[in-house]
Parts: C-alpha cells; sequence; structure tokens
C-alpha cells in the first residue's frame, strides 16, 4: 500500500501547476469545463481548499471549519494564481507529515471527520478535478499520473468499483460527474467518503479503507501500528473480504472491517466488522479478533457493544448474528457479555453455536 501523504500532494500540484503554466497566455475568464465557474475562479478555489484542509488538520476543529479565507485580490493574473497554488500544496503537504496519524478534525462527508490520509485525499482530488475542469475551458490536455487516481478511489470513493485496468483516471472523472464508462450510469451527484471512527471508552474502532485493506491481506499494516501479534489472521482474511466487495462494487464502508486501536498510545490490537451489508431480512453477520496479547482485557466486548449499538439504531437492521466454535470459550464469553443470545448450532453437525442480538 503506497501511503497517502504529503508527497501525493505535492505530485499532484506540481503536474496540475505544469500544465496550466503552459497556459497563462489565455483568456482564463472562460468557463472551467462544465462548471459555472471561470477557470480563474475555479483554480482560486483549488487553492481555497488546499489552505483550507491545511487548517483544519492545523487547527483540528471537531464540529466546524476553521473560519478564515484566503483572498485573491492581489493575484494579477492567472501566473499569481498558480503560485498561490503551490504555495497552499506546500502547506497542505507539511500540515499533513507533520499531523499525528490518530488526529482527526471535521469534514461533513460522510461521518463529519477525516484523519490526515482523508484530508490528503481531498486535497488531491481537488486538484486532479478542477485542474482537468480549467484544462478543459482552456482547451489543453491534462491527465494525472494513475497512481494518483487510485490512491484518491481507494480512501475516499470506497463505494465506487475501480474500473478494470490501469484507468483509474477515467474512473474518477465518471465517479464526479465528469464522464462516461461504458455501462455505468451517469453519476449526477456524488460525495466522497472519509472512513467512519467509532470511539469507545479505551478504544477507536476505525473503518479500514481499501487501500488498507489491500495492504492487510497482502500481510502488510494496513498503516496501523500494531501490538506484538497483531494483525491476527482473521483480521487479514476480513480485509481480505473487503478488497473483494470492492473490486466487485458491493462494499458498503459502514458494513466493512474496523480496526481497534487502543487509545493511551495509538496501537492496534484487533479487528472487528460485518460479512456485508444487512440483508433483505434486515440481518448483518458480525466477527471479531485479537491479537493474543490483547486478550483478556475485555476490549473485544467494549467493541463489539459499541459497534452493534450503531448498527441496531438504523432501521434497516433488524437483527445480528454471529457464530462462535464449540471449543472456543473465551468467544463466547465476549458475544455473551456484548448482550447476545445463543439461539441454536449452524447445522446438524454443531460444530458452532449460532447467537443474535435484537434492538
Amino acid at each position: 500500500m503506497r501511503a497517502m501523504g504529503g508527497d501525493q500532494v505535492e505530485e499532484a500540484v506540481s503536474g496540475a501547476v505544469a500544465a496550466l503554466r503552459g497556459a497563462t497566455d489565455r483568456d482564463w475568464d472562460v468557463e472551467a469545463g462544465r462548471l459555472e465557474w471561470s477557470c480563474r475562479r475555479t483554480a482560486e478555489h483549488i487553492a481555497s481548499d488546499l489552505v483550507s484542509y491545511a487548517g483544519q488538520l492545523a487547527g483540528r476543529p471537531a464540529d466546524r471549519y476553521v473560519p478564515f479565507r484566503i483572498a485573491f485580490d492581489e493575484c494579477e493574473g492567472p501566473e499569481d494564481v498558480l503560485q498561490v497554488i503551490e504555495a497552499t500544496g506546500a502547506l497542505l503537504a507539511a500540515a499533513v507529515r507533520t499531523t499525528p496519524r490518530e488526529a482527526r478534525a471535521f469534514h461533513p462527508y460522510p461521518f463529519r471527520s477525516a484523519n490526515r490520509e482523508g484530508f490528503a485525499a481531498m486535497g488531491v482530488a481537488e486538484v486532479l478535478l478542477h485542474t482537468h475542469d480549467v484544462a478543459q475551458g482552456l482547451g489543453i490536455a491534462y491527465e494525472p499520473p494513475a497512481a494518483l487516481c487510485a490512491d484518491v478511489l481507494t480512501r475516499i470513493f470506497p463505494h465506487v468499483r475501480p474500473e478494470p485496468g490501469p484507468d483509474h483516471w477515467r474512473t474518477l472523472l465518471w465517479a464526479t460527474g465528469r464522464g462516461e464508462l461504458p455501462g455505468r450510469p451517469p453519476v449526477t451527484s456524488w460525495q466522497w467518503n472519509n472512513n467512519l471512527v467509532l470511539p469507545t471508552e479505551r478504544l477507536t474502532l476505525q473503518g479500514v479503507t481499501p487501500a488498507a485493506a489491500a495492504d492487510l491481506s497482502a500481510g502488510g499494516t494496513g498503516g496501523f501500528e500494531w501490538i506484538e501479534g497483531g494483525p491476527y489472521q482473521g483480521t487479514r482474511d476480513a480485509a481480505g473480504m473487503v478488497v473483494k466487495a470492492y473490486e466487485a462494487g458491493v462494499h458498503r464502508p459502514e458494513w466493512g472491517l474496523f480496526v481497534l486501536v487502543r487509545r493511551e498510545e495509538g496501537r492496534a490490537v484487533g479487528g472487528m466488522g460485518f460479512h456485508g451489508a444487512p440483508d433483505d431480512e434486515g440481518r448483518a453477520e458480525v466477527g471479531y479478533d485479537l491479537a493474543v496479547s490483547a486478550r483478556g482485557n475485555g476490549y473485544a466486548t467494549e467493541a463489539l457493544r459499541a459497534m452493534s449499538a450503531r448498527a441496531l439504531s438504523r432501521e434497516d437492521v433488524s437483527y445480528l448474528l454471529a457464530t462462535v466454535d464449540l471449543t472456543n470459550a473465551p468467544s463466547q464469553g465476549v458475544i455473551s457479555r456484548a448482550g447476545f443470545t445463543r439461539v441454536g448450532t449452524v447445522d446438524d453437525a454443531g460444530e458452532q453455536y449460532v447467537y443474535e442480538l435484537r434492538g
């Protein structure tokens, strides 16, 4: 997994500025692509977003944007605007690099917060997409590196099935209403999707993006700092399920894998999540595991209670289901303490108990 950070922000900005700098002698008052903004106004928007995201990471407000803005009154022409884009891009790259991994700040979509990777991905997306808009308005060619587009898609578009092959740029354009893909309907409204984080007394349950899931499934850390013995194999297997669902276009972030991170030092202790979105009966299945060195501290019970409560508060969920091996007494204790009731066995062989929790 390639980390989404300051390097990607700088790469996006430098590529955009290089493309647009060759057209500073053109009329930037024309409309930018399909937007109602002019090319100059769109370029100013890029810089405004970059510095806004840097401000969020620096100030880390929990419930609003930091109340400031930049003005372009002294920008006399396109070259001045491009210099501001370069400067604000550098500010965001620096903020991403110096922000702790566990820190989060307000962003409205869709769970009201984002971490440094989320703000980096959103900054890169703003640069790529709006440079495309400006380039269309100015009549010049622009196409960013496929790897940058893949970075954006796998972090803040987890609900979008990637197009087979290397054409991530066309997928990103389609996902934001800027292009067409064969066999897919036009996109008329969209938003990106930062990962969901659920807090408990001692933990945060951090939603795993397709990018992190691919790394975990392949034997990596997923970008988390793990305690000794982690991640356990069950977490890696669950990450593989996330990757398959993403590639099939059926991944739903709220119904995927969460990594359990201990608040006191920011280290991951295990994984927990769903086997998929609720079925037609409103049933969703849960699973979990912990690194051996983290067991016996009540972490799994604490996390399962929080995750179950959130799931059962939704109208599309009737009950939760879990299966536990007959020989796994510790896991049976976890599921019982979390409020689940044993209702039978999986089949006639009776090798696993079935537990349910209803709202």
